[in-house]
């Protein structure tokens, strides 16, 4: 060491502890230099950081330590002032990633992946500065886990009409398994497509089902896409969306038929045109078929029709069990088109059955070749009421303007 020749032993030894105590104090600075949030980005965690004297500030998004997140909610990390090198999204209990891409400029980096139910996730991402000084920069979120998930039940299903495709009067319902509150909430996220274009709406039924028809009948031909993108949707009272579900529909030719009360007779058209008339029988005074359009919801060559499925049984007077042949179901309170030869001697003239359109057993036959589910049957003149809204595929008994003040976005 060299010593000041003219400083006493003391003076030198002073000198020589100030000298040292700078040098300590230069040496501190420079460990601690930047070592707060302001300086890196890294306010929420100093410790985090690989180099404190990085310029690049790093943020994610949702916040650090985020509760309660809808799992649909991407994560976004950014690097201001340099670029990100990499990110990684962990689940924390499972160990698995979450897949995501960075921009072309590598400033912000985007989950692609949905997240999970009730599930913990860290994120450590990293980012260098123009010099190449480095910052590590690392958060955790948590997901909302909810009380209770929803599934969207389609009704028809698809599976049911993937090879007949539906009628032109079929309604799409979408069935949920829990109550839905928020009801404009979820049908924001439901959708229904049609190829070629056509104007239609969603009604609520009650809190577990909404119907979408057109406006008027569907095109011949056209096919629908219905989709359901409900995951991470808050339905009210602790119920959530559990995912999202995408299916299509095909709208085979136009069959309606036209039931008149007045004439006992029931005319089939085919995409417009009448193919066939034939004499029926309808609903007698105390049980009359009701009004307005039906849809076929449901067909079998032979069903046991009972009363007591929708209520009336044994003892009452307007109760009854039978098998029929060639039956398809039009209401859910009991009304069918389906053979019936104990009617054959009213057909074309009264008015004597329990609610139901009664054929022959060769117009029955033929009916049920040629007409499916979807497909509309027209009843005038029964003396009936009117087909309620709620009563299945009562959809077509209301009003466009009725019907498009069911939507909770109307």
């Amino acid at each position: 060491m060299f010593l000041n020749k003219h400083l006493p032993a003391a003076g030198r030894f002073r000198s020589g502890v100030l000298t040292g105590l700078l040098v300590g104090a230069l040496a501190l600075s420079a460990c601690t230099s930047g070592n707060s949030g302001s300086s890196n980005g890294n306010t929420g965690n100093p410790a985090a950081s690989s180099n404190a004297v990085s310029a690049v500030k790093v943020s994610i998004e949702p916040a650090a330590d985020a509760t309660n997140i809808s799992p649909t909610t991407p994560i976004v990390v950014k690097a201001a002032g340099g670029t990100l090198t990499d990110v990684t999204v962990t689940n924390s209990a499972k160990g698995t990633a979450v897949k995501g891409a960075l921009s072309a400029d590598k400033t912000t980096w985007t989950s692609s992946d949905e997240l999970g139910y009730g599930a913990k996730y860290a994120v450590v991402a990293h980012a260098t500065d123009p010099s190449g000084k480095a910052v590590e920069q690392q958060s955790t979120i948590s997901t909302i886990a909810p009380a209770k998930q929803a599934n969207a039940n389609l009704i028809p299903a698809p599976s049911s009409v993937a090879q007949t495709g539906v009628g032109v009067g079929q309604p799409i319902v979408f069935q949920f398994s829990y109550a839905v509150k928020n009801k404009a909430a979820v049908e924001k996220q439901l959708s229904v497509k049609s190829n070629p274009p056509q104007q239609g709406s969603w009604y609520w039924i009650d809190d577990k089902n909404v119907h979408y028809r057109p406006k008027d009948y569907w095109q011949a031909g056209t096919t629908l896409t219905v989709d359901a993108k409900i995951y991470g949707v808050d339905f009210g009272n602790g119920v959530y969306g559990a995912e999202d579900r995408t299916e299509t529909y095909h709208v085979h030719d136009s069959w309606i038929a036209k039931a008149d009360g007045n004439t006992e007779q029931m005319q089939i058209f085919h995409n417009g045109q009448m193919v066939k008339s034939m004499p029926i029988s309808m609903g007698k005074d105390v049980t009359p078929t009701h009004l307005g359009a039906h849809v076929i919801s449901f067909k079998s060559a032979n069903y046991t029709m009972d009363s007591c499925t929708y209520g009336v049984c044994p003892p009452d007077p307007k109760a009854y069990r039978s098998v029929e042949k060639w039956s398809q179901r039009i209401s859910n309170d009991g009304e069918f088109v389906h053979e019936n030869p104990n009617s054959v001697g009213s057909q074309g003239s009264a008015n004597v059955s329990h609610g139901c359109i009664n054929l022959n057993g060769d117009n029955a036959q033929w009916f049920f070749n040629n007409l499916s589910l979807g497909d509309v049957v027209e009843v005038t003149n029964s003396g009936g009421p009117q087909l309620p809204v709620w009563d299945l595929y009562g959809d077509w008994s209301l009003s466009w303007d009725q019907w498009q003040k069911g939507s909770a976005l109307s």
